[in-house]
């Protein structure tokens, strides 16, 4: 949003952490912090010290889509420089704030564009080692420009070998994530044969996947989850954000 400052985003934090002391606050994406460092003019470090300062956790992996200029000046025109993107991971990984990565994939990129974004996140991984966790994400085209141009969803079979992949490529990086909502419940249970550890937590009310197109539901029970993990023969495990072992079941 071009019209609230660096401020805004801190007292967000700050009446959230005030309402809710005990819940781990994981905000605002790469973009999103490149973004007020730009309204701000200030680093990328000096935005994310006033909203660590203000109750910030940990960043998610949004804004990364694909590191391939190509693809970004088609699917992502103006977005920032993926040097950007590494710059905000880069410096919240030496301030001790952990961060996730991901990748967009299943429009108009290539294998290799696959491969040399990873190798990119590996190469970051190896250097600061803030990465909790790496998530595939396919591209979903229903009501989007892409759909027009007769764009369809990925099949099972490349999101299975997504999974893999990473998980071979992306050794230093602990958790894979196979994120059920994408997936949807059948495929994430055989991706979890595939590499992932990691299907994401009960979610209410998803909504960016479903206006996509996504046919996975909204949401899902813990009870319904432990069914769900160990009916594909793993142990199902309560995490809290930042991967720490909660419960076993």
């Amino acid at each position: 949003n071009p019209h609230v400052d660096l401020e805004f985003y801190a007292d967000v934090l700050r009446k959230l952490k005030a309402a809710l002391p005990d819940v781990h606050l994981k905000f605002y994406t790469a973009s999103e912090i490149h973004h007020m460092s730009k309204l701000e003019g200030c680093s990328h470090e000096e935005v994310l010290r006033v909203l660590e300062d203000a109750g910030l956790g940990s960043l998610p992996g949004g804004g990364a889509e694909i590191f391939a200029d190509r693809v970004r000046k088609l699917i992502a025109p103006g977005k920032e420089h993926p040097d950007e993107w590494f710059d905000v991971h880069d410096t919240a990984h030496r301030m001790g704030i952990p961060t996730h990565c991901t990748l967009l994939y299943g429009h108009v990129e290539t294998y290799e564009e696959r491969i040399d974004h990873m190798l990119r996140l590996r190469a970051q991984q190896d250097e600061t080692g803030g990465f909790l966790a790496f998530i595939p994400l396919a591209f979903h085209p229903e009501n989007t420009v892409f759909e027009r141009r007769g764009f369809k969803f990925t099949t099972g079979a490349d999101d299975l070998k997504m999974i893999a992949v990473s998980r071979l490529m992306l050794d230093n990086i602990p958790n894979v994530k196979a994120y059920w909502i994408m997936m949807g419940m059948p495929m994430a249970q055989v991706a979890l044969h595939f590499g992932a550890n990691d299907v994401q937590g009960t979610v209410v009310r998803e909504q960016i996947f479903q206006a996509a197109g996504a046919t996975s539901g909204t949401e899902a029970k813990v009870h319904e989850l432990v069914r769900f993990v160990k009916e594909a023969g793993r142990t199902p495990v309560q995490r809290d954000t930042l991967y720490n072992e909660l419960r076993r079941w």
